[in-house]
């Protein structure tokens, strides 16, 4: 049986040693500590700032056809500097999302000669046992609570304090536990006055013994058993912050039946799919991640990595979470927060990231909170189209809020991604194409992708030479090129990765039009548009250009390969289709890789393992996974941001490269394009023997596969809808005709040359 839990004989002495919990909108970090326990909360909706309309440069527009002829002529240095005078976004309450409070306990005299802490992910719940004393921790989806029941052999006794926040406000005890009230202001990312109000209440249950209160502590003495619960409120969308706290903890049922309840909600997403690649080790956590380190094969941790990423993807996101992933998911180490980056929504790979692990590992819902905040993205996204570039749809760049702030970024050389909301609006299709729902399709996801291609068609210009319609002025994310007089230059027009996603939004608006029956007018500009789009070129290097122009990068090492989406998320490259474009694809990767100070961060791992999984090369592949999990990950297995990158001053804790690394594994054995389901398309050396129930594959199929030394087994493909399909395992394909909630069961005898 393949691993469920991360355990460990020791305590957690920082936060990436601690376990999350959480319920799509409230998150916890359990130390599970021998005499104290802390937990540190942190909560989707507790946003500095606030909106703002004023975010566009004024000067915008009328030096957008300047710096286009600049580029267009060549003279790139001045292109730049014009550029970065008039492009870049002026954000003046921005904001970002802040950690809250902890929640500390101080117990008297613990002991702890057996000691042991674990998150089962089968189960959704942390419990720590110091001997006879044990704590079990959960985070409620049905009833908004983070809860805990502390059991001992003797009576208990602690006191308790709301502590150790940055935000402005006070802790007081109540009669029956705690209360918070203050406000989600700061000063780095937003003015320091406008900010979500914050409520926290925590509520003691005790068996027996007595609650003294005491200024903002509370102290329990002589208790049998005592039950904790935390909820939190804010004023976000117009909600009485202290009135949900109170109501939720109103309406929390006795331990047991609150237990059960979570216990049963969560299960029903998490055991959709099961993944064995080996027999577990039985060591903890992260004994076995360091093992992983110094190349010991663990083929059961990469399995659990992969159900971590679901996990976190569960507890992070559910269909009526009222925001989408953060960088941080629901857990805030306040580090993002507290630099440059802001804690918020980044647009040019890590948002989409966070559901990489969303459809193909049955999770389809838990995408749900992206779709909305698409919708009010596009919609403040119209006024940036509209007041920047004269054009029509809409538009959004890097970054964006709470809000939906759509103009570029506030810097030159990261800020201009002009792409960046058409990019996230791919995974409004990418969900159409898993369930097949046309009432989604009209309802919420066409009415977004129209948006996003009206903006290219308007947006899109021809460049002198050939007469191609190219982007820009814009940023390749978030690298930067050596122009032929050696000056380092961001601006460019006609970036590959701009050229990719103009692709894919315009054939992708013309197919849901087709689907829909609508807007012929707008099908027959988007397909005159695709036709005359430049097309994909190989430099120099054997490369794949990441510019319209032959340019060398001037930073070689650098992370981003934003051109490469054309490999993945996109299918525009493909190894059977485009070899000589695959190869070049595969030779940027190479390039990457050797060069000095590559820098590796837990995102381009997961990308990079992506990138081979559609390369077709599974040892590649899982080389990245493990990099993924023993060099960019840490104790907890939470994926972190290195230290000295991108600005960085410490590793900080990113949530995409667990849902990222998650999908890419899911990429290595099944593959999918809405007409053919490739089995096993990248199954590593390594993996000799194992198997997978329950992934999805685009068309509306789920899928089961065993594979014995290193050769398919048995296949079993369920489908949801009367479905025609092929299947594909290696170079041999079969054609097959579905009912709706047939399977059929296919081993690799059908698929003899």
């Amino acid at each position: 049986m393949p691993s469920t839990d991360l355990y460990y004989d020791r305590p957690a002495e920082r936060w990436f040693e601690a376990l999350p919990i959480g319920n799509g909108r409230l998150g916890g970090m359990v130390y599970g500590g021998i005499n104290t326990e802390i937990i540190r909360l942190s909560e989707s909706t507790a946003w500095s700032g606030a909106p703002s309309d004023t975010d566009v440069s004024p000067t915008a527009l009328s030096q957008l056809p300047v710096i286009r002829g600049l580029l267009f002529e060549g003279r790139y240095a001045e292109a730049q500097q014009l550029a970065a005078e008039h492009l870049p976004g002026r954000p003046t309450c921005f904001g970002t999302n802040v950690p809250l409070p902890r929640l500390r306990l101080d117990f008297d005299g613990v002991s702890a000669e057996r000691y042991r802490r674990g998150l089962d992910l089968d189960t959704g719940l942390v419990r720590v046992d110091c001997d006879d004393h044990v704590r079990e921790i959960l985070a409620s989806h049905p009833h908004g609570v983070i809860a805990m029941r502390i059991t001992a052999g003797r009576p208990l006794g602690f006191t308790a304090t709301l502590d150790d926040t940055i935000l402005p406000g006070a802790t007081t005890a109540t009669d029956d536990g705690l209360a918070f009230s203050g406000r989600a202001v700061e000063t780095l990312h937003s003015n320091g006055e406008d900010g979500a109000v914050v409520e926290i209440r925590c509520r003691f249950v005790l068996e027996g013994g007595t609650l003294r209160r005491d200024g903002d502590t509370v102290a329990v003495a002589g208790a049998d058993a005592v039950v904790v619960l935390i909820a939190v409120g804010t004023d976000w969308a117009g909600e009485d912050a202290a009135g949900r706290a109170e109501k939720l903890l109103a309406a929390a049922p006795d331990y047991e039946t609150l237990r059960a309840a979570h216990i049963e909600d969560h299960q029903s997403l998490m055991r959709r799919v099961r993944l064995d690649l080996g027999e577990p080790v039985a060591l903890p956590t992260d004994v076995r991640r360091e093992r992983l380190a110094q190349g010991h094969r663990d083929d059961d941790l990469i399995a659990l990595y992969y159900q971590y990423g679901r996990y976190l993807t569960v507890a992070g996101s559910r269909a009526d979470s009222p925001l989408p992933l953060a960088l941080q998911g629901v857990w805030n180490d306040g580090f993002a927060s507290g630099m440059g980056w802001s804690n918020d929504f980044h647009l040019d790979i890590n948002t989409q990231q966070n559901y990489w692990a969303a459809e193909s590992g049955h999770l389809a819902e838990c995408q749900t909170p992206l779709f909305g905040f698409l919708q009010r993205l596009a919609e403040t996204g119209k006024g940036t189209a509209r007041q920047m570039y004269g054009a029509g749809g809409w538009v959004a760049h890097t970054v964006t809020n709470a809000w939906g702030y759509s103009a570029p970024g506030a810097g030159i050389g990261w800020g201009l991604n002009v792409t960046g909301g058409a990019w996230l609006a791919l995974q409004l299709w990418e969900h159409y194409e898993y369930g097949l729902d046309e009432d989604y399709l009209r309802e919420q996801a066409y009415p977004v992708l129209r948006g996003a291609a009206e903006f290219l068609l308007d947006y899109l210009v021809p460049e002198p030479t050939n007469g191609w319609l190219v982007a820009g002025p814009a940023e390749s994310p978030e690298n930067a090129y050596l122009a032929p007089d050696g000056a380092r230059c961001s601006v460019a027009m006609g970036s590959t990765a701009d050229r990719a996603f103009a692709e894919a939004i315009l054939r992708i608006c013309t197919q849901a039009a087709d689907i829909l029956g609508v807007d012929p007018a707008l099908r027959a500009r988007a397909e005159a548009a695709r036709a005359r789009l430049s097309p994909f070129r190989i430099g120099r290097h054997g490369q794949l250009q990441e510019w319209l122009h032959d340019f060398d990068e001037a930073d070689p090492a650098h992370r981003h390969t934003a051109h490469l989406v054309a490999v993945f998320p996109e299918r525009q490259i493909t190894p059977r289709r485009t070899p000589e474009l695959a190869r070049a694809a595969a030779v940027t990767i190479e390039r990457r890789q050797a060069a000095p100070g590559w820098e590796q961060t837990e995102w381009v791992e997961a990308n990079f393992a992506a990138f081979q999984a559609r390369l077709l090369d599974g040892d590649k592949a899982l080389h990245h996974i493990t990099r993924l999990i023993a060099d960019a990950s840490e104790t907890n297995l939470l994926s972190y941001s290195q230290g000295g990158i991108a600005g960085a001053e410490q590793n900080i804790y990113s949530f995409d490269g667990n849902s990222g690394g998650a999908g890419a594994i899911a990429e290595m054995l099944l593959q999918s394009d809405g007409a053919e389901i490739e089995l096993l398309p990248a199954l590593p050396s390594t993996w000799r023997d194992g198997s997978v129930q329950g992934l999805r594959a685009r068309g509306g199929f789920t899928v089961d596969l065993t594979w014995r030394d290193g050769r398919l087994h048995e296949a079993r493909v369920r489908a949801d809808h009367k479905a025609t399909a092929r299947l594909r395992y290696r170079d041999t394909v079969t054609g097959l005709t579905w009912e709706p909630a047939q399977e059929h069961i296919v081993d690799r005898t059908h698929f003899r040359a």
